[in-house]
């Protein structure tokens, strides 16, 4: 039976609260999964503290990590070198050690087109979609689904800042908008922490057939987004695909091995039918 020692290499998440985060749950079946002696633990890093966090992991050597909010942004200040995606996001959601530097990047985006294609055969290529949000996670799927070809991204968001941010990442084809183009969309992505209710006021008469509905949210499982846009014949997928396949992509910036996908599946299966409570 595996357990740590002096040369067990260590990872983990920061958040705030992240304390019922899966993504140790998934890179420790990952690394048992390959043999390979690493360990994967969730630290609680408060709001502000983005800047201290990355200069413990520089002393204790940390081998990777792993970011989700609040310091998406806050992380993406500290370190010394962000790659391509996240200087264009202003956020980070991976860190990883090259030499004598921290690298930030960002597998958010990358995570979610690897789900798509993967669980619903879905290319954004050509397609007209719409993103409801434009923090961290949103400003991720924008730029992904933009640099993917989409005929159209439409943004949609209350905030002013975040329709700033969002606004700056514009390629051809990308425009901030309101709820009702959902109603003209191929993909919709709720990109907004709200799971009770619709977001940003959606009408769920927007929804319907030809459309694939997703929701970044996980738990719960099926939110009143999903439930709505099955009720009106549309596809559906909650943010279990794109957490995996973040992870993924951040397994292997780290270890140099190709990720496990069915053991991370099969771990992340396991907790949520026991009625795990999980945040992202």
């Amino acid at each position: 039976m595996w357990s740590p020692g002096a040369r067990t290499q260590v990872a983990g998440v920061i958040g705030s609260p992240v304390r019922h985060s899966l993504s140790p749950v998934i890179h420790n079946a990952a690394f048992r999964a390959l043999g390979l002696d690493w360990a994967y633990l969730a630290f609680e890093v408060a709001p502000g503290a983005a800047g201290g966090a990355i200069e413990a992991m520089r002393v204790l050597g940390l081998a990777g990590l792993n970011v989700t909010r609040p310091h998406k942004d806050g992380v993406a200040a500290a370190v010394d070198r962000l790659t391509p995606v996240a200087h264009a996001l202003g956020a980070v959601n991976t860190v990883v050690p090259e030499g004598d530097e921290l690298v930030g990047d960002s597998t958010d985006g990358a995570g979610l087109l690897a789900a798509l294609a993967a669980d619903h055969g879905f290319d954004p290529a050509g397609r007209r979609c719409v993103v409801l949000g434009a923090g961290g996670a949103g400003r991720a799927v924008v730029l992904a689904l933009a640099r993917a070809g989409a005929a159209e991204v439409v943004v949609v968001t209350r905030r002013s800042e975040q329709v700033k941010r969002a606004a700056r990442l514009a390629d051809s084809g990308l425009r901030v908008g309101t709820v009702a183009d959902v109603a003209g969309a191929e993909l919709v992505v709720n990109a907004t922490p709200v799971a009770d209710e619709l977001p940003l006021g959606l009408d769920p008469a927007d929804l319907g057939a030809g459309q694939l509905v997703v929701d970044l949210i996980y738990e719960p499982a099926v939110t009143a987004l999903l439930a709505a846009g099955q009720a009106r014949g549309a596809s559906v997928a909650n943010g279990v695909g794109m957490l995996i396949h973040q992870a993924a992509l951040s397994f292997g910036r780290w270890t140099g091995e190709a990720a496990p996908i069915e053991a991370m599946l099969d771990a992340v299966a396991g907790h949520l039918a026991a009625g795990t409570v999980v945040v992202s």
